[in-house]
């Protein structure tokens, strides 16, 4: 059921006895560019009309309470007991955002927290981005601040790193704060610079939820990340690399016998999905949407064989997708081990791609997946110039 500001407004006064403001924060679905963010590379990400809704009112004491609408459950901590660190719960996310921003010198007293949200959990749309943002537009808010961008998207990703534990880069937190509506965004994320892109509109995204969950915050997303750093420390020291994103695959291939082969294998995922995120860019700018839906496939596989991040029921949900009348192309987004399926579909198919995507991921693995037809959707930011979001 999609969250409305209304009804997360009436959660927060009947919780609180207050009313608050109100601020909303997207997911996003990568288009193509999967685990490159974290070594300087190029993703291609939108918004969609998925969000997390805070709202917020002040409190005379130092104390931060959070009420999930979605756990029904309501948790506190005191601001001195921030640099505690992580407790293990979901509260760490908002938390954890709070902490970032004080570091920063952000400075505020005590809160009620009302959040509810529609992001699918561990589905790769990245409900924890969404979450991050939409707090801190409404703690900035709440502290009379005003974080750029930049500004607003880095402490959101420290929240995740340092405080969460979750290994993940700034596409997340800067598509859900800075995207447009009906743009995709290609951004660069060692310089933070960015292109916003047309899709053609007779195309929709469509997503498809395996309904395989997966955490960030533990087990094979950290062991991946851990096996691309080792290879980059190796391009490093031989090749005098400041970052993978700097490399070629000849720079691979001449330090293959220094890495192990799982680094070399997901270090060459990487390099070629760089270059694949440029070449999409240029399908997009010459409307050549056969083509972007050949790289899609082509980063598929690469993610599947090289990173090995992919698994039995996405790789089915590819499959029965690009047989698909009016599929231009499919594959895995998020994190991997799960979550979803990023398709594109001519507009006209849209309705029957659905449908038949449904009724075949059901008969072949027993699971009903979800699947959500997106258009780009706009920003925290944008949101809250418009007037939607506060």
């Amino acid at each position: 059921m999609k969250v409305t500001n209304e009804a997360a407004q009436l959660a927060h006064e009947d919780r609180f006895g207050q009313r608050g403001r109100l601020f909303r924060a997207p997911a996003r679905v990568n288009l193509i560019g999967e685990h490159t963010d974290y070594t300087g590379g190029l993703v291609m990400p939108m918004a969609i009309d998925f969000h997390t809704v805070a709202v917020i009112s002040p409190r005379e004491d130092e104390r931060l309470m959070f009420y999930s609408e979605n756990y029904e459950q309501e948790t506190f901590i005191e601001i001195p007991s921030l640099e505690g660190g992580r407790r293990g719960h979901w509260s760490d996310y908002p938390a954890g955002v709070a902490w970032s921003l004080r570091k920063e010198g952000v400075e505020f007293g005590g809160f009620n927290m009302t959040l509810a949200g529609d992001v699918p959990l561990g589905a790769g749309l990245s409900s924890s981005a969404s979450i991050e943002v939409a707090v801190a537009m409404a703690i900035q808010a709440m502290a009379d601040e005003h974080l750029p961008l930049e500004k607003l998207a880095t402490l959101c990703r420290r929240a995740e790193n340092e405080y969460v534990g979750a290994k993940s880069g700034i596409m997340d937190q800067f598509v859900v704060a800075g995207a447009v509506a009906h743009r995709a965004m290609m951004l660069d994320t060692r310089s933070l610079k960015f292109d916003l892109l047309p899709l053609p509109g007779d195309v929709r995204v469509v997503i498809a939820n395996s309904m395989v969950k997966h955490a960030v915050a533990t087990g094979e997303y950290g062991n991946r990340r851990d096996e691309v750093e080792a290879g980059q420390a190796v391009l490093q020291q031989e090749r005098g690399i400041a970052l993978l994103r700097d490399a070629t695959l000849a720079d691979l291939e001449a330090c293959r016998e220094k890495m192990t082969p799982e680094s070399f294998a997901r270090c060459r995922h990487i390099i070629t999905e760089n270059a694949r995120v440029l070449q999409a860019r240029e399908t997009l700018l010459a409307d050549d949407m056969n083509r972007f839906g050949e790289l899609m496939v082509e980063a598929h596989k690469s993610f599947r064989d090289d990173f090995a991040a992919s698994c039995e029921e996405v790789d089915t949900l590819v499959s029965i997708a690009l047989r698909q009348p009016g599929c231009v192309g499919a594959r895995i987004t998020g994190g991997g081990f799960g979550g979803c399926t990023v398709n594109v579909v001519n507009v006209s198919a849209a309705e029957e791609f659905v449908s038949a995507v449904r009724r075949e991921y059901a008969q072949a693995t027993g699971i009903e997946a979800d699947c959500f037809v997106c258009e780009p959707a706009d920003g925290a930011l944008a949101l809250a110039e418009k007037g939607g979001a506060a």
